[in-house]
């Protein structure tokens, strides 16, 4: 099970605090995720990898009411752009485009991805994968606390549903 808790923050300053609690980073990429419109809680995408070239269909069921527990089944795809037209001809239309710049750091077992979304913000997601998820959850709290963040901190929101909310309030500000 991946168990991941989102928090809202400030880039510059959560990689100081990361590198100070020992956090090394692993590596960066550029992310383009096509998201398809299909009943929650379940979540398909395609993402691209940009800085690598890779790409992956994902399929997501939300365990959690918060966003925070998923059951995920991801492979690695050939081409984004010929998944994403087969996708289209089934009939699935897209929900939304995410664009990220993702710097990724490690502490054993604990993944830190740090994320800009564009049109969104930033955001901090630690994640553990773990079949129990008190266990990983534990973990997860242990180290926000070290990075000074708290449950004030914490966005449930998915990238989806931000950018969703945006795109409504600026039609609003254009129509209005």
């Amino acid at each position: 099970m991946e168990v991941e808790v989102k928090f809202r923050v400030n880039l510059e300053d959560i990689k100081k605090r990361l590198e100070g609690i020992g956090a090394k980073f692993s590596h960066y990429e550029f992310q383009e995720d096509i998201y398809f419109s299909i009943p929650r809680p379940k979540l398909l995408r395609v993402r691209a990898v940009h800085n690598n070239g890779k790409a992956y269909l994902t399929y997501k069921e939300i365990r959690d009411e918060r966003n925070g527990e998923f059951y995920e089944v991801e492979v690695e795809v050939e081409n984004f752009e010929k998944t994403v037209e087969i996708l289209r001809r089934l009939g699935f239309e897209v929900e939304v485009i995410v664009r990220k710049h993702r710097w990724v750091y490690k502490i054993g077992d604990i993944t830190f991805e740090l994320n800009r979304v564009e049109g969104a913000g930033d955001f901090l997601d630690i994640e553990v994968i773990d079949d129990d998820v008190h266990r990983a959850k534990e973990k997860i709290w242990t180290v926000a606390r070290r990075l000074g963040l708290g449950e004030e901190d914490v966005e449930p929101r998915l990238y989806t549903e931000l950018l969703s909310e945006a795109s409504r309030v600026k039609k609003r500000g254009i129509s209005g």
